[in-house]
């Protein structure tokens, strides 16, 4: 296919130049409505690209095909069979392929370190899931996806299991061995769904992790927006192979799309792909030579350590790691990754992504160059000359993961719609969550509905909620009661 093209841009400029007329939604009428202190901010350009897609960008039967050739150049440009687009974020996208793969009462073998989005897609489908135990550093406390041998397990004591689902990367950047659980998968004749969500640059260059497709998945969903130049929200969620029909992923995907899809953001998808096709390995050549020497000067720094492949990788712990998420280790300077979190904001206006007990998450893409980086060095550095003024390190326990791991007493559709009531946390011990405890960032809940809560997660999140933890899911974010099955 011609790459150079961009369908939906170039229907977009035509839109423009054949002086369309809209008495259809949006209400603004190409910017003449807004007021003038909204368009001062974000620019009268933005609404006069946000016109309808159908009976707008295209006729109202969409002969033009815009939005469906730009899919198939999306599919083309990474080896896909066929691709979609979401104006409603990857949550849509991993919700429409396990609806896809299991229905209501069915079973799906599903990573524990999920994202809060799978359980969304649980509790709205009726699907049981299967918990597997992601990879645990004991040394480091973080967990890394799970290991194939632990999904072959699976498959051995739940073989009626409709599929598998796993997050790989995870917001840590560490991979597993996607292809040897593909192959696992397919030889018990199921799909395989990734969220890789954090992997939207790696089909680009060879110098990346291994992606979904190439790894032999089968459906693969991808936030634009977190590694790529798409607008918050963009999503594309790609399919090949047989065992699941593209005709029933579109129509899952159809129960939880927007009726009134933003051409906003199919117009960036559309632009991002024609850039990485046509420049994309040497953007990357030139971002991961900035990540090295990134790396490098952070570890020049005293009381600071990037985690590499060295310490993320190997035996018992992940099969790859994304080169561009730096996870610096602050531990050395006396105190919590929350609290350089909160100081780099506040002194030098720097916002990082992922914060713990002891790192924060450095995520460099192809946007990045040596100017944003000094400035983040030179704010690191000024941190590390000041770590005397910086609070201590919080007293966070963080238990093995024997501890944290909950008993799935009820589905969690079930336990999510069942009368409720709120109890006093220290008497939630015992009780079956009627909802999501959920750590931000990343957005992986320590306890889901359906879920029988125990006093070490209990201590866990409300240590954690001392140490600068935020828990923003809660019916409480203040963990002082807990929503529990009546």
């Amino acid at each position: 296919m011609d790459q150079s093209q961009a369908p939906i841009l170039e229907a977009l400029q035509a839109y423009h130049d054949s002086g369309q007329l809209p008495f259809t939604p949006p209400g603004h009428k190409q910017a003449r409505g807004v007021d003038p202190r909204v368009s001062a901010v974000l620019g009268e350009a933005v609404f006069r690209s946000d016109v309808l897609s159908v009976g707008g960008l295209d006729d109202r039967s969409s002969s033009g095909g815009f939005l469906q050739l730009a899919e198939q150049l999306m599919a083309h440009a990474v080896g896909a069979e066929q691709t979609f687009f979401s104006t409603c974020g990857s949550s849509l996208s991993v919700k429409a392929s396990m609806l896809s793969v299991a229905g209501p009462d069915e079973k799906l073998l599903i990573g524990r370190d999920a994202h809060k989005s799978v359980v969304a897609g649980l509790v709205l489908s009726g699907i049981r899931p299967v918990w597997v135990e992601p990879r645990w550093d004991e040394k480091l406390h973080l967990a890394h996806p799970p290991a194939p041998e632990a999904f072959a397990a699976a498959f051995a004591e739940h073989p009626d299991a409709k599929g598998a689902l796993v997050v790989t990367p995870t917001p840590y950047g560490t991979c597993t061995d996607l292809a040897a659980i593909a192959r696992i998968c397919h030889e018990h004749g199921r799909p395989l769904i990734v969220d890789e969500a954090w992997g939207a640059h790696l089909p680009f260059h060879a110098d990346l992790p291994t992606w979904a497709m190439d790894a032999g998945a089968d459906v693969c969903v991808t936030s634009i927006h977190k590694m790529g130049s798409g607008l918050e929200q963009s999503s594309v969620f790609h399919l090949q192979g047989d065992l699941i029909a593209p005709e029933l992923l579109k129509e899952r995907a159809d129960l939880f799309s927007t009726t009134s899809p933003s051409v906003l953001v199919y117009a960036a998808l559309d632009g991002w792909r024609r850039q990485m096709v046509e420049h994309g390995h040497a953007i990357y050549d030139r971002t991961l030579s900035l990540a090295k020497t990134t790396r490098e000067r952070i570890e020049e720094i005293s009381g600071l350590h990037v985690h590499g492949r060295d310490d993320f990788c190997g035996p018992g712990r992940a099969f790859d790691a994304d080169p561009l998420q730096l996870m610096v280790d602050v531990s050395g300077l006396g105190t919590g990754g929350y609290q350089v979190a909160d100081r780099l904001r506040e002194r030098h206006q720097i916002n990082v992504g992922v914060s713990d007990h002891r790192r924060i998450g450095v995520q460099l893409t192809h946007a990045d160059d040596e100017q944003s980086t000094d400035r983040l060095l030179r704010a690191l550095d000024d941190l590390a000359r000041r770590a005397s003024d910086l609070p201590p390190a919080p007293p966070l326990r963080i238990p093995p993961p024997s501890e944290l791991r909950l008993e799935q007493a009820m589905l969690p559709r079930d336990a999510f719609f069942c009368r409720v009531e709120h109890v006093p946390w220290q008497q939630a011990s015992g009780r079956i969550s009627a909802e999501l405890l959920t750590p931000y960032p990343p957005g992986i809940p320590a306890a889901l509905p359906g879920e029988r809560l125990t006093r070490d997660v209990l201590d866990y999140l409300h240590s954690g909620l001392e140490g600068g933890m935020v828990i923003p899911d809660a019916a409480d974010p203040s963990l002082q009661s807990v929503r529990v099955v009546a």
